[in-house]
């Protein structure tokens, strides 16, 4: 006879202790339903989709006075019937972590201290620098060259000094639409680390 596996052994105390309560004559189901009821009693169900790659599992989002207060794996989502990866079961910390952080830490050039500044100052800051060096080191047709003057024929209506790096974090939808505005602003340099 060969010696009991861990595996085995806890596979076969799980169904002990299954039997010993079904032969008492208690049925878990409906305690197990309600507990996991309870804590989204009142709430109200929203289904969505899983913003961390293009395989596009189903959740179910429940909302409770304008906040969200759970997101679990949709049952009824054919592409995967309930269950969730370890990042799009981390899904409800991406949205109410208390942690996260809700301004921009910025360092001045030649500083050495940083300081918190509000997100729309960051946007706006971004924006303004993107649209100086579009406008500073776009290459238009027939004006080819590159920083030493030789005539680069590739690099005709472009701007090569932007770049752009997409991330898992960001959906499919939202990936193919930063590719777009990148393309029309002339950027060249594009690259994703998104992978299933």
């Amino acid at each position: 006879m060969s010696p009991t596996t861990r595996r085995q052994f806890f596979r076969n105390g799980r169904t002990a202790a299954v039997g010993a309560i079904a032969g008492l004559g208690l049925d878990l189901k409906p305690v197990k339903a309600a507990a996991a009821k309870l804590k989204i009693q009142g709430a109200r169900e929203v289904p969505s989709v899983c913003p961390y790659c293009a395989v596009g599992c189903g959740q179910i989002v429940s909302v409770k006075d304008g906040q969200i207060i759970n997101i679990e794996g949709n049952p009824d989502s054919p592409i995967n019937q309930g269950t969730l990866c370890p990042k799009g079961s981390a899904a409800f910390q991406l949205a109410v972590n208390p942690n996260r952080l809700t301004k921009v830490k910025y360092r001045a050039p030649n500083a050495t201290e940083w300081e918190e500044k509000p997100l729309d100052w960051a946007m706006d800051r971004i924006a303004k620098l993107m649209k100086e060096t579009r406008d500073r080191d776009f290459v238009l047709q027939g004006k080819g060259k590159d920083r030493e003057g030789r005539i680069v024929p590739k690099m005709l209506n472009n701007c090569p000094t932007i770049a752009s790096l997409g991330g898992a974090t960001m959906d499919n939808e939202w990936n193919y639409v930063q590719l777009k505005l990148w393309r029309s602003l002339g950027l060249i340099w594009l690259e994703n680390q998104a992978r299933i």
